[in-house]
């Protein structure tokens, strides 16, 4: 008999009743360090004071009204993130996958409305994960997200990571936009260098495609910048940011140059929930501390101390690590053996990781997280690493 939740998720046997910082607690007590942080999306950890008193504060007075209104911790939030970024306008979601699909409406009736409604197709790279909608699978393209759910929405072309010869040949006249993120999450924290990043911007301007960047999980701090794609000195016309905007409350928002979102006019596109009262008092407190440069450089040094954690547990375990890859605390532990063996060994020593592709284990910590807690990380994972390497030989 199906479960009263629909089976669609290999669950870990793990629940918590209670979360502190970077730590989660389970019903017996038991304690888990958190260095997965919900997939990217606690960015200020669990219960952090201000998030609480945000929440609890707008809870009190008002929780939903919908668009049809002017709702005022909306058009706080969305002058926050235009005074923060290259954007001149925002539309909340209420999650990443959702601003994927308003990402490639809005390109699409971008060039509809110059009259060329011809001109649809959007490029995209193999790894990439955009959400699971059926726009944002079709965007991905792999077997493994598309499999038995087609006919996909057509107009997209997928390339492969890194290859340069491909990208310059499908950017073409009836091309409307690119679509990547700087640093592909789910696809292995694989990090689109600055250089390259920079170049795409170039080949953008100079055919008119519009640059979709998805932001969804490198955003918000997570490499040391507010979003990734500022290392390259660079703007797209399009971004998607969802996961830690909200520290934990759903929340999503496509941010977009004035060009880029001229098509978007009354009724073209909605939400009933996005934007709402209790979503936006939250976001508006998150941004409020992220965008701090001085919480920003923290962030940096954070990942500078717990990259070099993880080069040693590399150099000490070579039959379970490769290397290490990332930036800030966005960081990927790439593995010699299955991630998810890792992860599960990561349970025993009360440690939480993400696996991802390209055999690499995810590390994605509150952006605030103590120096202690990464130096106690980085002791539960060699502790984990010996029990796998006990476990090889026995």
């Amino acid at each position: 008999m199906i479960p009263a939740v629909l089976p669609t998720y290999t669950r870990a046997p793990l629940s918590f009743v209670r979360g502190e910082g970077s730590w989660l607690v389970a019903g017996d007590g038991s304690r888990y360090l958190d260095l997965g942080a919900g997939i990217a999306v606690n960015a200020l950890g669990h219960a952090h004071p201000a998030l609480v008193a945000a929440l609890g504060a707008q809870a009190a007075q008002l929780w939903h009204v919908s668009n049809l209104y002017n709702i005022p911790q909306q058009e706080r939030l969305a002058a926050l993130l235009v005074e923060h970024t290259f954007a001149d306008t925002v539309f909340f979601t209420n999650s990443g996958t959702e601003t994927a699909e308003l990402a490639i409406k809005m390109a699409r009736k971008y060039w509809h409305d110059l009259g060329q409604p011809e001109r649809t197709g959007i490029v995209t790279f193999e790894g990439a994960f955009h959400g699971r909608s059926t726009g944002a699978i079709a965007a991905a393209g792999s077997e493994k997200m598309t499999r038995g759910f087609g006919p996909l929405m057509p107009g997209f072309r997928v390339l492969p990571f890194g290859d340069h010869d491909a990208l310059r040949a499908a950017v073409t006249d009836r091309t409307a936009a690119v679509m990547l993120e700087p640093i592909q999450g789910e696809g292995g924290i694989r990090l689109l260098p600055d250089a390259c990043l920079r170049g795409l911007r170039d080949l953008c301007d100079a055919t008119g495609a519009l640059m979709i960047l998805d932001e969804v999980q490198c955003g918000m701090g997570r490499t040391g910048r507010l979003f990734a794609h500022e290392w390259a000195g660079i703007t797209p016309d399009i971004m998607m940011v969802a996961k830690g905007i909200g520290g934990g409350f759903p929340l999503g928002a496509v941010l977009a140059t004035q060009r880029a979102a001229s098509g978007m006019v009354a009724g073209t596109h909605g939400s009933t929930y996005g934007g709402n009262p209790l979503g936006c008092a939250v976001g508006a407190a998150v941004v409020g501390i992220i965008a701090d440069p001085a919480f920003l450089a923290e962030v940096t040094r954070k990942g500078a101390l717990f990259r070099q954690k993880l080069e040693g547990l590399v150099a000490a375990h070579p039959t379970v690590f490769e290397g290490v890859r990332g930036r800030g605390l966005m960081l990927g532990l790439k593995c010699r053996i299955a991630p998810a063996d890792v992860v599960k060994a990561g349970y025993a020593q009360q440690v939480l990781t993400v696996p991802a592709a390209d055999n690499v284990l995810r590390l994605l910590p509150a952006l605030n997280i103590p120096d202690e807690d990464l130096a106690e990380a980085a002791a539960r994972l060699e502790r984990a690493a010996i029990s796998l390497e006990k476990a090889a030989v026995a």
